[in-house]
């Protein structure tokens, strides 16, 4: 990483969104009819976190201006992701590709450059367009005119952001990168030529592990405790083995220091990335590490004192968890209320659609677990909110299968764009009237690659229809202890939502088996998947 440099501003030149003087360029002028678009997306946002989805933990820790948008648009109620992780999750938005299609299978292995981003189309077409935040690809943004982005994840306090002003350097900047991401955005809008139609992609950090609330929220719901899901001790009987050799649980792999700040313990724990929290914390400015040391150090001490073992301890370490986790989201849920004041002070309602969605879904403890990654659906499925009242009814819902290889197409045909022939998802555009379209697809195809690596989830893919889940696990095992895997999974979701009962290789279900093992095939044959 380029060492940072504290900054308190930067200087956007005037002529940002405008051809430089003397140059006889035509700008076209903006069409009514074309939409603005900001496109909302934070990273490990799981659903059961968003009020307006009604889960039992949101009713604890509301969402109040994410629900806004659901109340005055669509709520999607199945939407999921082609890979349920970061990077590959930002290369299908930014294409419109399977992930074997764009070449972004893992964290880090690039996307395919020669790909087309829908960014480059809208921007040929007239289109203003910017990103803020966690970009976490391997290129160049492309397709920009403004782009402010943080180094890989990025911090949450102080980050350092490279722009096309900053030289390739990353400039540090002070403050709690929630709200400096809408603050950058809220600029872009500002300094925009208004005659164009403009595209933002507002990418935010949280709530992104290691969970570190903004200061004034160090405290927020400190006296509630969050219910555990009713599967939090899965045993994993049915499973193929990647359940139960995955490390990713909350009682095992969640760390005392860096996930759950107990800083106290630095010195009498060797424990994975403690160094790196001690770092962040040494990073931060006496202000805020003293406003963390005044609210976690009392908290701590007493956990501490209470020498807890056993369940005790892991239900200690699932309520920290979830409620850092939360803090962080309360944040987000601000910045989502301030942006959308700008958007309604400028007049720009009307004409834009705003998107508020999540790179994929995330354990809030289900099964025993944290992260994402599994075709299970607490990981697979992933928030959507679309608001547009042109278009979308207020207060709408939908069933539709959705994935997020539909945003690009979505996005493009709504600007009055053909979507390229290669693009493999669809336009949500025609689901906005809350009716599914009798040729709308009838299942989804996902595929997990990034194995051997961190959480140690092995390789799989899988299809999904509205009722029925297929998974098929494979691949050598290359992590300790692990062996060659060849397996499958089948569940019935309408009576088996929580995945407990594997059906695979059960009396009573071949039929069903043979189907979704056809449609599985076919998916693979029509994509040209090459592994599985």
């Amino acid at each position: 990483m380029n060492t940072l440099k504290k900054v308190c501003t930067v200087i956007i030149p005037a002529t940002l969104f405008h051809p430089a003087a003397g140059e006889n360029i035509d700008i076209p002028k903006k069409d009514p009819s074309r939409p603005n678009i900001v496109y909302i997306m934070t990273d490990d946002h799981s659903y059961q976190t968003i009020s307006a989805y009604g889960h039992p933990l949101s009713k604890l820790a509301p969402t109040p201006n994410i629900d806004r948008l659901a109340n005055e648009g669509m709520l999607f109620q199945q939407a999921f992701v082609e890979n349920s992780l970061s990077t590959p999750s930002r290369a299908c938005l930014m294409t419109g590709l399977y992930s074997h299609q764009n070449g972004q299978r893992q964290l880090g292995k690039g996307i395919d450059t020669t790909k087309t981003f829908f960014s480059e189309l809208l921007q040929k077409e007239g289109y203003q367009t910017g990103v803020v935040g966690k970009w976490h690809m391997q290129c160049e943004p492309k397709g920009f005119d403004f782009f402010h982005v943080l180094w890989d994840q990025g911090p949450y306090y102080n980050p350092g952001f490279k722009s096309q002003y900053s030289n390739g350097k990353y400039l540090k900047e002070e403050g709690y990168t929630t709200t400096l991401i809408t603050d950058h955005s809220i600029r872009f809008l500002e300094e925009r030529d208004k005659d164009k139609p403009f595209c933002l992609l507002v990418h935010h950090k949280a709530p992104h592990r290691n969970w570190m609330p903004e200061e004034k929220y160090l405290d927020l719901y400190e006296d509630i405790q969050f219910p555990k899901p009713e599967t939090f001790y899965d045993n994993y009987a049915t499973r193929c083995s990647p359940a139960k050799t995955q490390d990713m649980s909350i009682e095992k792999t969640m760390t005392m220091i860096y996930d759950l700040k107990v800083t106290e313990l630095k010195h009498s724990m060797d424990e994975p990335n403690a160094n790196e929290w001690i770092q962040t914390l040494e990073e931060m400015t006496p202000s805020q590490r003293e406003a963390w040391h005044k609210s976690y150090h009392p908290k701590n001490m007493f956990f501490l004192s209470q020498d807890l073992k056993g369940d005790k301890l892991v239900d200690w370490k699932f309520q920290r968890y979830l409620k850092d986790y939360l803090r962080c989201i309360k944040s987000i849920d601000d910045q989502v209320g301030r942006l959308i004041d700008y958007l309604e002070k400028e007049g720009l309602m009307d004409n834009t659609i705003i998107v508020y969605t999540s790179d994929q879904g995330f354990y809030m403890g289900e099964h025993g677990w944290f992260d994402k990654r599994f075709m299970y659906e607490e990981s697979f499925r992933t928030p959507l909110i679309i608001r547009y009242p042109k278009m979308i009814e207020a207060g709408s819902k939908t069933d539709a299968l959705v994935q997020n290889i539909d945003y690009a197409p979505t996005f493009l045909s709504l600007a009055g764009i053909e979507k390229p022939s290669e693009m493999s998802g669809t336009s949500l555009e025609t689901v906005f009237d809350g009716e599914k379209p009798d040729n709308w697809r009838k299942s989804l195809y996902y595929h997990y690659y990034d194995y051997p690596a961190v959480h140690n989830v092995r390789r799989h893919d899988g299809v999904r229809t509205d009722r029925y889940k297929l998974i098929h696990f494979y691949g050598e095992g290359k992590m300790k202890d692990d062996v060659a895997i060849d397996c499958n999974e089948l569940y019935d979701l309408k009576n088996d939502p929580n995945e407990l009962n594997n059906l695979y290789g059960k009396k009573g279900y071949e039929k069903i088996t043979a189907e979704l093992q056809k449609m599985l095939d076919e998916y693979r044959t029509n994509l040209k998947v090459d592994e599985y």
